[in-house]
């Protein structure tokens, strides 16, 4: 179907408005019960790592932001909080620990 365009006369396609409506029928105005469900993917979560939250002072993440800011100075382009968080956990020897932690 064609149209005249307001301003200035140009044509234009519109919509078939029996198109549109059967469309919208079939799909937008349909309620959710009867419209077909597409089958949702299983999330597949990462099972080598989870994503957690802790609390730390803002004084010891101002440090660790400038740890990470100096490895990265020093080239190692790929330092960041997690992965220093995970450097120094590995260089912990417990029996070092003070009792008061």
């Amino acid at each position: 179907m064609k149209g005249v365009d307001e301003r200035g006369g140009t044509a234009r396609t519109l919509l078939d408005p029996d198109e549109v409506e059967g469309v919208l029928s079939g799909a937008f105005y349909t309620p959710a019960e009867a419209r077909p469900r597409a089958k949702a993917l299983p999330a597949e979560r990462p099972q080598h790592y989870k994503v957690i939250c802790i609390s730390l002072y803002t004084e010891d993440l101002e440090r660790l932001d400038e740890m990470v800011n100096a490895l990265k100075a020093r080239g190692i382009t790929k330092a960041n909080r997690s992965a220093l968080i995970r450097h120094a956990l590995s260089q912990v020897d417990l029996d070092k620990v003070p009792r008061g932690l």
